[in-house]
């Protein structure tokens, strides 16, 4: 991580100006910056959600064919002719 600088001590001949815009700057990407972490807390939220739909759809649908009893009735075919 980069040093914080001090204004006033390391750049005495700063105009106000400059300063001041400095520090408006560093206010906006701030916000920029909290902006960002909230978008990205929300991708991992979502990324959960949708993670977990597909993993409980994948195992309702193993589950689901695991039950099914009509595959056993096409492999013995001798018994339904009787």
């Amino acid at each position: 991580m980069m040093p914080k600088v001090n204004i006033d001590k390391d750049i005495p001949e700063s105009k106000k100006a400059q300063i001041d815009y400095m520090r408006k700057i560093e206010k906006e990407n701030l916000e920029r910056v909290r902006g960002l972490q909230k978008i990205r807390r929300r991708n991992i939220y979502t990324g959960f959600f949708l993670g977990g739909a597909v993993l409980g759809i994948y195992l309702y649908s193993i589950l689901a064919v695991k039950q099914e009893k009509f595959l056993d009735e096409l492999d013995d075919p001798q018994t339904m002719k009787q």
